[in-house]
């Protein structure tokens, strides 16, 4: 029974009553009715839950494995743009467009392949002035373009960092540290949380007298890489790029198992 349905018949019965039979027959019959429609509504609403009861209607367990990896980061990934206002947009275009091509120049003389190089984009706007209760006032454009490199070699991450600002890329938007073995150590995590699900669910069913009696369902979602903050440290640091502490990469896995008891 939906609810629509049940509100119809609620109304309807309801109206009867109140247009047939004495005072005390409506009474009576108004709290026989409202005893009926909340047996009603409670039998509909422990039906869900019944079901889901008789999905695991045998004794089980229900254990979480989780595991933990620390990497070090051996590559970065790197954002940035530059940002130009000039008096009409195609010398807006021109100039960031030269301090791309000059920033790439320093990026394949560091070693860095071209693929490892992405910075096919243009963004061109007009920039104004509002004068109090005048017409605004076209000042000029600013043009944008961003570059995002792939750096293989992270002891080389300050260097280019510093040839981009030399060659006018005048914002640093974003940096993130991986490692080229995180695929392997993903795996080594993953199995690290397997185990620990299958050691916990062990040790339960020993503590509590029982055996397990076979696998009855696992559920795994993939879980990110955790990503290190890159702190700079105090500028008094005499060798510069050594002022840069990269952390770890932290490699977290997390697997959910139901285990049937005997």
């Amino acid at each position: 029974m939906t609810t629509s349905t049940t509100r119809f018949l609620t109304s309807t019965l309801f109206s009867g009553l109140f247009t047939t039979g004495s005072r005390s027959t409506r009474l009576a019959s108004v709290r026989l009715l409202s005893a009926s429609l909340l047996s009603t509504t409670l039998a509909l609403a422990t039906i869900p839950h019944q079901a889901n009861a008789a999905e695991l209607s045998f004794p089980h367990l229900e254990t979480v494995g989780v595991s933990q990896i620390k990497i070090e980061p051996d590559m970065a990934n790197i954002t940035v743009q530059v940002s130009l206002t000039k008096d009409d947009a195609k010398q807006a275009k021109v100039a960031v467009d030269q301090a791309v091509a000059n920033f790439i120049k320093r990026l394949a003389a560091a070693g860095v392949e071209k693929s490892a190089i992405e910075s096919a984009n243009l963004s061109i706007q007009p920039q104004y002035h509002y004068p109090s209760q005048q017409p605004k006032e076209l000042v000029g454009y600013r043009a944008n373009r961003q570059v995002i490199v792939t750096i293989k070699q992270l002891p080389k991450l300050n260097d280019i960092l510093d040839s981009a600002l030399e060659e006018g890329i005048n914002q640093v938007q974003h940096i993130s540290l991986s490692s080229s073995n995180q695929t392997a150590a993903i795996e080594q995590a993953r199995q690290a949380a397997i185990k620990d699900a299958k050691q916990k669910a062990q040790s339960l069913a020993q503590g509590f007298e029982r055996e397990l009696d076979g696998l009855w369902k696992i559920s795994y979602l993939t879980q990110q890489p955790v990503q290190p903050v890159m702190m700079r440290m105090a500028a008094m640091q005499s060798d510069v790029a050594e002022s840069y502490q990269y952390g770890q990469v932290s490699v977290e896995e997390r697997v959910e198992v139901t285990y049937k008891l005997k």
